[in-house]
């Protein structure tokens, strides 16, 4: 099995009903650590090594977050200033996150037709990323496409967090177990749109 690493990261967690679902539904699955950056870090000081030797010791790396201001929360850019090093993360001879599977789970504020261009963000929640995109590919890791869940500042009912908890620990799952079909997962716009799809049967 594939070892995953969440960096989860919420300013506010106690407020926000579907991380702490999230965080809850997978916290006790075999080869999950789960490495609370604002708990960890609540004055912003990282020690870059135990954030090396954590991403290290996995296969899979995610950063569990809200959208922020169309990005991260700001301990997630201060994790990558300080713990992508050159000559380790990256640059000819880095090799410590090559071929390390990166994805991000997103909870988004409005609904999902208002990411477009023609939508009140004008934008897509793609272009809103890219920089992570990006970023994965100059580390050397293979970049999935996020796991999201649009309409979070209205209120998500009860039934739908089930299915967006089910599917996230289905997912997660799926990655340790290695059934799920990266190259297929990878022309997808969101890893969750149609998961079982994405997941090999057994032969």
């Amino acid at each position: 099995m594939k070892k995953i690493l969440i960096n989860f990261a919420h300013p506010a967690k106690r407020h926000s009903s579907i991380n702490k679902t999230l965080i809850k539904a997978v916290k006790n699955l075999e080869n999950i650590t789960i490495n609370d950056l604002y708990a960890n870090y609540p004055d912003f000081l990282i020690d870059v090594k135990r954030e090396q030797k954590l991403c290290e010791e996995h296969d899979i790396i995610i950063f569990q977050h809200p959208l922020y201001w169309y990005s991260t929360p700001a301990i997630v850019k201060e994790w990558q200033d300080l713990v992508l090093e050159h000559g380790w993360a990256y640059g000819s001879n880095a090799e410590a996150l090559k071929d390390k599977i990166f994805l991000e789970a997103i909870s988004a504020g409005r609904d999902e037709e208002t990411y477009h261009k023609d939508g009140l963000n004008e934008f897509t929640l793609e272009e809103f990323i890219s920089p992570r995109k990006i970023t994965a590919k100059i580390c050397k890791m293979t970049y999935l496409p996020p796991f999201c869940i649009f309409g979070s500042h209205r209120g998500i009912d009860k039934s739908k967090l089930e299915t967006y908890t089910a599917e996230y620990r289905k997912a997660l799952t799926a990655l340790r177990d290695e059934i799920l079909d990266l190259d297929l997962a990878k022309t997808k716009i969101y890893l969750n749109e149609d998961l079982d799809s994405l997941i090999k049967k057994a032969v």
